[in-house]
């Protein structure tokens, strides 16, 4: 019984915590939104990436990287791999980097067809 307990114990102090990634760099509380013309999309863990090319009002382009949520938590949420694509025009709603960088967390995505994709699974009754 002895040695069972042992190999209980250390079977769970060998299971990896699962990490957290928290919004702290972002104001959560500040919607921003801007459009432009996606030049790179990654679909990767632990968040999806979309890479934003806006124009800057006075003649030039500046470049916004915007955090998504897992994607697994994106595909409960309506999106696919290919929802959007390098070359798409976007219109994104973000909480900004609290340091003024270019950098914002995605609250949703408007396509020029409408389509809204939101950065969570709707509520469960």
């Amino acid at each position: 019984m002895k040695q069972l307990i042992i190999v209980a114990a250390a079977l769970l102090m060998a299971v990896p915590a699962l990490p957290h990634h928290s919004n702290v760099a972002f104001e959560v509380t500040k919607v921003l939104t801007v459009t432009g013309v996606i030049k790179e999309f990654r679909w990767s863990n632990p968040h999806t990436w979309i890479s934003l090319e806006v124009d800057d009002g006075k003649g030039g382009k500046v470049m916004w990287a915007m955090e998504g949520r897992a994607p697994g938590v994106l595909l409960r949420s309506g999106w696919a791999k290919d929802s959007v694509k390098v070359g798409d025009t976007i219109t994104v709603d973000f909480g900004p980097a609290k340091d003024g960088s270019k950098t914002g967390i995605i609250a949703r995505v408007t396509k020029v067809d409408g389509t809204i994709l939101a950065n969570a699974p709707p509520p469960t009754e």
